[in-house]
């Protein structure tokens, strides 16, 4: 693929309205959080009070999609607002190597017009849990922020009841560090680990805050991402005897493409089917840890005074899967892997839920649209305030991601999901009817009958590419 290459034309000015007019940002962003991890999606196992009382005092996003279901190059995407295959952004950096010195980011926008900007925590990519562990910066672009916290933590290696259930069959190794499904219940309550820190340092930072200048406050809580820690009371809701993970179908791989088999599955990560049960539920004890976080930063808000004049934000970089398919983890183009919470709760607007398709590109351009700023044309993202005014407006047709290097795509209408392995399907297809088989267990790619509708899937994904590559060098640049 070709790199993309950026021409600048001279910045142009515009009357902004009056400082004190804008409005603060909270933006909240959890990590490897599956969309129907949360009551307010429908989940009735997990308890997540305080996100759901976010989602119904705001717009809830029912069809949210991230642009790769990896940390790294999903929040380069949507932090820089550009498509990962813009810019090449694959890996774990936080894109401004692709994007260049001046061409601003989210946050960045904010502190060059006025705004204090801070980050706690993992904004831009961090190593969890290792990044985690040292304190380290990770990927961080120091360019957009005034401010800039880490919540070093024990992960792992924290004190409590630990249990390994990847890749330990005969159960010999107690925990593991790494990228791998450690389950700890620790000892130390919530300021024992890192998203605890984080949501108290948040608190810190919005009870302070000086009046004269609106904040953008970026959160980055860690968990539900492994290791699966949290303190040892959140887990008692959550017995893992009790979960009954999703069901194992008969030959499912076999019509998919060996490449749609992700890098992570219960056969190669030798799981039996109590292992899976005891994910689950450290995943969930996760989550409810990680809520009840973003519940004390809500209430602080309250408290402070501020919450009036605050554009609130909740969202994750991607999703995760939990034994769908046999599959865990991300990286995949599945529902599980690639859809999103999404909650956007704006000063002025009434709380509803959208059905329309939206990307976490979206972000960029519609948190300058609420706060009064004009949109950059270079912005590959589409504002979302027409949504917020009226929650039936469809502002996409379809959603657009890709993974595995940008070389596997998905274009998901209402009806279909497509995935296309190569640039030319050389590595295989999926095809599958949403309204027919939403858990994706039929491939419909190859079946005669189906062929009309994989080419137009085709289609479409090529103008998408095309628009992409291509769109940003006819538009004119503003950072």
């Amino acid at each position: 693929m070709k790199k993309i290459l950026f021409f600048f034309l001279p910045l142009l000015t515009f009357n902004a309205p009056a400082q004190q007019k804008r409005p603060n940002i909270l933006l909240i962003i959890a990590d490897d959080l599956n969309q129907t991890a949360l009551g307010a999606y429908g989940n009735q196992v997990v308890s997540t009070p305080n996100i759901d009382r976010l989602a119904s005092e705001g717009m809830l996003f029912q069809n949210a999609y991230s642009q790769y279901p990896v940390c790294g190059p999903s929040r380069a995407s949507f932090l820089f607002g550009y498509y990962p295959t813009a810019t090449e952004t694959f890996g774990y950096t936080s894109g401004r190597e692709n994007v260049g010195q001046d061409r601003h980011s989210l946050p960045q926008h904010f502190k060059e017009n006025g705004y204090f900007t801070a980050r706690v925590s993992k904004i831009f990519h961090m190593g969890v849990p290792i990044d985690i562990e040292t304190g380290s910066d990770g990927q961080d672009d120091p360019d957009s922020w005034t401010e800039r916290f880490n919540s070093p933590g024990p992960e792992w290696k924290s004190e409590g009841f630990a249990e390994l259930v990847q890749n330990n069959p005969d159960g010999k190794i107690e925990r593991k560090g790494g990228n791998v499904m450690t389950i700890v219940q620790a000892e130390g309550g919530d300021l024992g680990q890192s998203d605890g820190i984080t949501g108290q340092k948040a608190i810190e930072l919005i009870q302070n805050h000086q009046q004269e200048k609106p904040f953008f406050l970026a959160v980055g809580l860690v968990r539900p991402h492994v290791p699966f820690v949290a303190p040892k009371e959140y887990f008692t809701s959550y017995p893992w005897q009790g979960i009954i993970p999703p069901p194992v179908v008969e030959n499912d791989w076999e019509d998919i493409p060996k490449k749609g088999i992700n890098y992570v599955t219960t056969q190669n990560a030798e799981m039996n089917y109590i292992h899976k049960q005891k994910a689950i539920a450290g995943y969930y004890a996760s989550v409810a840890f990680m809520d009840a976080q973003v519940g004390k930063i809500l209430r602080a808000l309250e408290q402070s005074g501020q919450s009036e004049n605050t554009l609130i934000v909740f969202t994750s970089d991607h999703g995760f899967h939990l034994g769908e398919h046999d599959f865990w983890m991300k990286v995949s183009l599945k529902e599980e892997s690639v859809r999103v919470p999404f909650i956007i709760k704006a000063p002025g607007f009434s709380p509803g839920k959208s059905h329309s398709f939206v990307e976490l590109v979206d972000l960029y351009p519609t948190l300058l649209d609420l706060s009064g700023f004009e949109i950059p044309k270079r912005l590959q993202g589409k504002s979302l305030v027409p949504i917020l005014q009226n929650p039936s407006t469809e502002v996409r047709d379809f959603a657009f991601s890709v993974t595995q290097g940008g070389a596997t795509y998905l274009i998901r209408t209402k009806r279909w999901a497509y995935i296309q392995y190569g640039e030319n399907a050389e590595e295989g297809m999926e095809l599958f009817d949403m309204e027919q088989d939403p858990e994706q267990y039929q491939n419909l790619a190859f079946d005669d009958y189906f062929q009309p509708q994989v080419e137009e899937m085709r289609k479409l994904l090529n103008q998408k590419i095309k628009e992409v590559q291509t769109n940003d060098l006819e538009k004119t640049y503003r950072p």
